[in-house]
């Protein structure tokens, strides 16, 4: 996001991670040369989908405070399996900075640009995580999908079965024709050697 939450930390740790919330990216620069839209202007991006024991409903705004309470709840192991970053989700994360953030994967998605989705229990209550589907950055993948379950979701096993559930769902009614999903069917090692490139 256009924002700098971060403190005084390693220069490597204030690089914008792909697939990261929108406030812990850098926008595109404004003279960016226009590219190919990230789907096709006739794919109906899908609003609701329900899962076993959950639903996909996009981030925005009226999800802020249950999306806050969700990361906000699982600093450090979000720190470690979803972006190995300690910019995102950090301690002091101001309510405007969370609601920006929402706003911001609001439009995304309303532009077609990228989707975040937040994953809830089936009566809408509580987020257990977050997928994101963003367009690929490395060449050969024309897309970059990640997502995150909290601490309690994750030792409940909920990770896996939600990964599992992700990769079908991408791949029954998207139109990629080689996702990638960095820190899962990619090594970190691997992927960092990819977008260094």
């Amino acid at each position: 996001m256009p924002r700098s939450p971060f403190f005084l930390v390693p220069a490597l740790m204030l690089l914008p991670l792909p697939g990261a919330p929108a406030f812990a990216q850098a926008p595109p620069p404004e003279n960016a040369a226009k590219k190919a839209p990230f789907v096709a202007p006739d794919f109906a991006v899908p609003t609701l989908v329900e899962g076993p024991g959950f639903k996909l409903v996009p981030l925005g705004p009226a999800l802020v405070d249950i999306d806050y309470a969700a990361y906000m709840s699982s600093i450090t192991h979000l720190q470690q399996t979803f972006t190995r970053s300690t910019g995102w989700p950090r301690e002091g994360i101001t309510a405007a900075e969370a609601m920006a953030d929402m706003e911001t994967e609001a439009g995304r998605f309303a532009r077609r640009e990228s989707f975040a989705y937040a994953v809830l229990t089936p009566d809408g209550s509580r987020e257990r995580g977050c997928v994101y589907v963003y367009p690929g950055k490395v060449p050969g993948y024309d897309a970059e999908v990640r997502l995150w379950v909290t601490k309690a979701e994750f030792d409940a096993g909920f990770d896996a079965a939600l990964f599992a559930w992700t990769k079908d769902w991408i791949a029954r009614e998207w139109r990629f024709s080689n996702p990638a999903y960095p820190g899962r069917s990619i090594a970190w090692e691997e992927w960092d050697r990819l977008t260094a490139r």
